[in-house]
């Protein structure tokens, strides 16, 4: 993508449906004058007056204890620099996005028009009352020590500067872990810093913490070594002055152990990463581009531990590990600071975590075979579902143990629940899945591309780099809309109907009849189906031209099913094709069957799509618990609909022991643990979270996800297909760009599972 459309697409972005990032969301009801009269006049009064009482109250009536101020003056952005406050917004409010979806706290971005450090302090203490913790973020340095010290000093709430303590702790928790590798000792490694901002003075005084020694670390600014016989040296880089008599980065880095950049790309060369001692731990922290670059490094040195800011490569320092966290368990204890001990406890869960079995889910979203502890893990993935239980309760534990907590957490385990029931919804599983399709994109056809939306969905993968493309339908107007859309891109473009096409498509019309003239068809209608797009575009899948496709914007789901099913057909072994739906909800997503093919399953039908269904959770990385649903509970009814799901059971407790599975169960004794665990304790569901709900019928089936994605707004993927012999999957009537996109993830990462297959077959064989 070039850097001008890239430049409008993130303007775009920002401005549309509507400008900004975040907004406010009523937490109560409102929609009756009653609800109105409590909100606020005269309701509000009663809370009022309690909190007037007892100030502490504000943490009981109010959403004090669940938000944050992002708060810049815009002086040190991203590597934008000095440029003011309104330039600075859409940055702080990115970063209130981050801290809603990685730890359910909500961000309010503050920008404050002055770079006076007394203006500053006086202003964030006067609006401090409104907020339950204060997020320094883009405050150039030295300001940013003395904004912060002050703050700390006379806020009673927790405040951190995120772009000092936030690469601190990520990259401290790295650096324990690297030591541990390459067998050394931090209070024996010799340790080069590049950069001497406020990230480079808190990551040296973290490392400090940890035990490394002052007299073992060098510290660089654009000058030069840092020496204590330099004039005019800030407090903060005295604290870092070293006696050796050395002027550069090249006499710095002869028998360095460790190197941490946090200052320019590319000032690294291959001879001073020769120059290091055995087993360098480097981390090249610069952004966009590394102090050195990562395949260069490992090229030059096997023995390296590399770690940049990168997320293309292994071992990505991310803030986004940390701040929403630490927050999160500095909020829950009411911590009135951020101190030494939290941080140094966020260190400590993020280095031992790493060396934890990492959940399948996490692999399959980085498409890793096993990621465990070495030299490319040493420090845990973003999208690691275990941040949010592992992170907050180490802070939480560290405030109340150094006498910081106001409110102490009694329960850990309920805690834990807590936190994981803020962690399980929406946008988290969509990025998993395009980052998963990313890993190996294949070529997937848009059998409808000469409509509009079809076709922005097709630029949209190709553009994320989620599928290459294939498209379908008529050239000149195809052509037309590309331009239109300014997708320049070189894709493939195929018309099956006009005469470049005609060899390909009499080939296929041969392979067409060949299959079905013993169901009816004849040489001729092969040749006429053969012109048809879904036809065409399944008999690509089927001849390898192709990985996968998706079809049915425009028209009904039967019409398309149909040349899918006599092109394609079912996998071996599989009855009854069928399909699941992924619905995106706040308690996790949901796998639904069977929402579009099968009218009335009989006991085995309902078995078969159970076994699909969980297999669909799996590739996802969720171990499935699938409730086979009905009207009735555990033999309360002898209708033939609910033995049929009796009967159902019966056959995979039979077949499949192994798979956590029971019913017949109402929907709502499906949901709550308690509920079933009381009345139904023999229940393989008791006690558990179901994910995976399998329908008596078609009705049933497709009106609850339908009911869900209309009323509740949750997202849908789907519908996945499931039994066919290929990727091969058929989107609702009227699907959205989004969910055309989505559908295109999900065929991608259908066709990279049975490329696995096939491969390891090979393997075996």
């Amino acid at each position: 993508m070039s850097k001008e459309k890239q430049r409008r697409q993130a303007l775009v972005y920002h401005a549309k449906p509507q400008p900004g990032k975040i907004k406010v969301v009523p937490t109560k009801p409102y929609a009756t004058q009653r609800d109105l009269a409590l909100a606020y006049s005269p309701g509000v009064a009663e809370p009022c007056l309690e909190i007037e009482k007892n100030k502490d109250e504000v943490y009981r009536y109010t959403a004090k204890g669940n938000t944050v101020a992002v708060i810049s003056n815009g002086t040190a952005v991203l590597g934008l620099g000095n440029i003011g406050p309104e330039a600075s917004k859409p940055v702080m409010e990115g970063k209130s996005l981050l801290f809603k979806i990685f730890a359910d706290i909500d961000g309010i971005d503050v920008e404050l028009d002055t770079e006076d450090v007394d203006k500053f302090v006086e202003t964030v203490k006067i609006i401090a009352p409104t907020f339950g913790g204060i997020n320094l973020e883009d405050i150039k340095a030295p300001e940013a020590f003395e904004i912060e010290r002050r703050l700390k000093e006379e806020l009673d709430i927790p405040v951190m500067h995120d772009d000092q303590h936030g690469t601190a702790i990520i990259s401290a928790a790295a650096l324990l872990n690297a030591l541990e590798l390459s067998n050394k000792k931090i209070d024996q490694v010799k340790i080069v810093i590049s950069g001497a901002g406020a990230a480079a003075i808190s990551c040296s005084r973290l490392y400090r913490a940890f035990g490394a020694k002052a007299e073992n670390m060098v510290m660089l600014d654009s000058k030069g070594v840092i020496r204590k016989d330099r004039d005019n040296l800030t407090t903060q880089k005295a604290e870092f002055a070293t006696d050796r008599k050395i002027d550069t980065l090249e006499e710095a880095m002869k028998g360095a152990d460790v190197f941490i950049g946090l200052s320019i790309a590319d000032i690294v060369s291959p001879e001073m990463l020769t120059s290091m001692a055995d087993n360098p731990i480097v981390f090249a922290m610069a952004n966009p581009d590394p102090e050195i670059g990562y395949d260069l490094a490992c090229r030059t040195r096997e023995d390296i531990i590399m770690a940049t800011g990168r997320s293309d490569h292994p071992n990505q320092v991310n803030n986004v590990l940390g701040f929403p966290f630490i927050f999160r368990g500095a909020l829950d204890v009411r911590a009135t600071k951020i101190n030494e001990e939290m941080k140094m406890a966020a260190v400590r869960a993020l280095a031992e975590m790493t060396k934890e079995p990492v959940p399948e889910q996490v692999n399959i979203t980085y498409d890793m075979t096993r990621l465990t502890f070495g030299k490319d893990y040493i420090i845990p993935k973003p999208f690691d579902p275990r941040l949010i239980s592992r992170i907050p309760p180490a802070v939480a534990k560290a405030a109340m143990e150094s006498g910081v907590a106001k409110a102490p957490i009694q329960d850990w385990a309920k805690y834990e629940e807590e936190l994981l029931s803020r962690s399980g919804n929406d946008e988290k599983f969509m990025r998993s899945l395009h980052n998963r399709a990313k890993a190996n994109p294949k070529r997937i056809v848009f059998a409808e591309a000469e409509l509009l939306d079809v076709l922005k969905a097709a630029q949209i993968v190709y553009e994320e780099g989620i599928a290459i493309p294939i498209l379908l339908g008529d050239k000149e107007k195809i052509n037309r809309l590309k331009a239109e859309l300014e997708f320049d891109a070189k894709v493939d473009i195929i018309d099956p109907r006009n005469e470049e096409s005609s060899e390909i498509r009499t080939k296929y019309a041969e392979k067409l009849w060949a299959l079905r003239k013993r169901k009816g068809d004849t040489q001729y209608s092969a040749r006429v189906n053969m012109g048809k797009r879904n036809y065409f575009g399944s008999m690509m899948v089927v001849e390898g031209a192709a990985d996968g496709m998706i079809s049915g914007y425009s028209r009904s789901y039967p019409k398309v099913l149909r040349p899918v099913f006599e092109v394609v057909g079912r996998a071996t072994g599989v009855k009854n094709a069928a399909t699941v739906n992924v619905m995106i909800t706040e308690r996790g997503p949901l796998f639904l069957a069977d929402t579009s093919v099968n009218i009335n399953p009989n006991a085995e039908d309902l078995a078969e799509i159970a076994k699909m269904t969980a297999n669909v959770a799996s590739t996802f990385g969720f171990e499935p618990v699938v409730a086979m649903l009905s009207y009735a509970n555990y033999g309360s009814s002898a209708h033939p609909q609910a033995q049929k799901v009796r009967e159902a059971v019966k056959m995979l407790h039979e077949s499949n022991p192994e798979l956590i599975v029971d019913g017949e169960i109402q929907t709502d004794f499906a949901f709550n643990q308690e509920l079933c665990t009381t009345n139904f304790p023999f229940s393989k569901l008791a006690g558990r979270k179901v994910n995976t709900l399998i329908f008596p019928n078609l009705d049933a089936a497709n009106i609850t996800y339908k009911l869900l994605k209309g009323l509740n707004k949750a997202h849908s993927i789907g519908p996945v297909m499931v039994g066919l012999r290929k990727s091969v999957h058929i989107l609702q009537l009227g699907a959205s760009v989004d969910e055309m996109v989505n559908m295109a993830a999900v065929a991608v990462i259908d066709a990279q599972e049975r490329e696995k297959r096939k491969n390891a077959k090979i393997k075996k064989s």
